[in-house]
């Protein structure tokens, strides 16, 4: 599971709001789905990469998700 966990400490770490990422051209709809967890481009990731100038790992990370185990 790919979690943007880190993007929200990054944008924390840097004092950059919600707002100002919208401000700076970042897509509000696509902030939103990242908070809820949904997929997002390559493009997306490159973006924010740009306008936080950090790299990728500053903004998402993965998670290996437990397998269940049913009977």
């Amino acid at each position: 599971m790919i979690s943007y966990k880190p993007l929200f400490r990054t944008m924390e770490e840097r004092g950059i709001t919600s707002y100002r990422l919208m401000k700076l051209g970042f897509p509000r709809s696509t902030y939103y789905a990242m908070k809820h967890g949904e997929n997002i481009s390559s493009h997306t990731v490159n973006q924010l990469c740009k306008i936080l100038k950090c790299n990728v790992s500053d903004i998402m990370e993965y998670i290996e998700e437990e397998e269940s185990t049913e009977t």
